[in-house]
Parts: structure tokens; C-alpha cells; sequence
């Protein structure tokens, strides 16, 4: 996307940046706005998860050195036992396919907590661009995430599925009530080329 720069911010640029951060999430989530302090209050906790890396896709300007609007932001870290996330999709891939199965996606995964693109700049690659720049080079053996459940042709679940990742869990309610979301998983390094091409049809 010519008016956009992808950009990898560390931890503390993470901090001083949530409030634009949370601009996107709510720009492409849409959700109650009663919900946001909660969700800036998780992004400040997973920021010091191992492994934290983000990407933003910064509008371009002039001052290319300063910091740009926001076009979107995707961010992830290592899982492990103790997150929330991580602990409930383990006991439910564990009740779905046994200990081993749950193991072989969760032991050694890079978690993708939000990957998000204002509506206004979707459908120009964004969205893959942040996908691919967060996971390339992460020693992980696999990647994992939830998507709202929709419906299975999203233009969300076409992309994960473009770079290689199935379904792991459908239809799927995390404690506390909400939408229903799909748990994907795919492994690292991302399919790319012909590989993603026939993991896409």
C-alpha cells in the first residue's frame, strides 16, 4: 500500500502509543464502548508476555521520522500456561483431540492476539503485510489465533487460510459470553508462493 509504511514498535512504544492502538481495534471491532478500558487494560498485560513483538502500519508523511496515523496494528507474543487465552484454547483442544493433539499447537506457539486494519484502509494487503512482517523470523513452531466465526469465506479467514492455517476449534464460546470465534492454527514459517496460493482455494 503506496501511503502506508508497516513499522515494528518495541514494548514501551507499544505503552505510549495504546490510545491510537485502541483507535483501530475499535475502528475495526466495533465494539461497546463501555468495553474499551477493559481492552486497554489487556493490552497493557500483554505487552510484558515473552516474546511481545508489534507491527503498526503507519499513514506516510512528510516528517517520515515522526510517528503517523494509524492504519492498523498487529501484535503477538510467545504462549504459555498461565495466560488466559492460552489455558482456555488448551483445555478445549485437549477435550477435542486429547493432550497430544493440544500439545502439538500450543507448546511451542506464537500467539496472535490482535491483527486489525481500519475499514477505510482494508482490502489493499494491510492486513496480510502486518501478518507476515510479525511472524517472519519468530523461532516458534506454530502460530495461533482466534477470528470472529462469521462466515468461513471472511476476507479474515481467507487470509489465514491464504498463508496456511486450519481450523482448529469453530463455532467456539470463550468464558464470559460474546461472539462466537473460530481458532486457527497453521505452521511456522508462513506458507508463502504456490504453497499459499493452494492453501487459499
Amino acid at each position: 500500500m503506496r501511503d502506508a509504511k508497516l513499522r515494528e514498535i518495541d514494548e514501551r512504544a507499544f505503552l505510549r502509543r495504546l490510545d491510537p492502538l485502541l483507535d483501530v481495534y475499535a475502528a475495526a471491532m466495533d465494539p461497546p464502548r463501555e468495553q474499551l478500558p477493559g481492552r486497554r487494560t489487556i493490552m497493557e498485560r500483554h505487552a510484558r508476555y515473552p516474546g511481545f513483538r508489534a507491527f503498526v502500519a503507519e499513514r506516510r508523511g512528510a516528517l517520515a521520522r515522526l510517528p503517523g496515523p494509524l492504519h492498523g496494528l498487529a501484535y503477538g507474543f510467545h504462549g504459555e500456561r498461565g495466560q488466559w487465552w492460552h489455558d482456555v484454547v488448551l483445555e478445549a483442544l485437549t477435550a477435542r483431540g486429547g493432550p497430544e493433539h493440544a500439545a502439538t499447537w500450543l507448546e511451542d506457539a506464537f500467539e496472535v492476539a490482535e491483527l486489525h486494519v481500519r475499514p477505510d484502509a482494508q482490502g489493499r494487503g494491510l492486513g496480510r503485510g502486518l501478518l507476515t512482517a510479525l511472524c517472519e523470523g519468530r523461532p516458534e513452531r506454530t502460530v495461533v489465533l482466534s477470528t470472529l466465526e462469521g462466515r468461513p469465506d471472511t476476507p479474515a479467514r481467507r487470509l489465514y487460510r491464504s498463508v496456511g492455517m486450519v481450523d482448529l476449534l469453530t463455532d467456539f464460546a470463550f468464558p464470559g459470553g460474546g461472539p462466537r470465534y473460530a481458532v486457527m492454527g497453521g505452521t511456522l514459517p508462513l506458507a508463502t508462493g504456490a504453497a499459499a496460493e493452494r492453501a487459499s482455494q
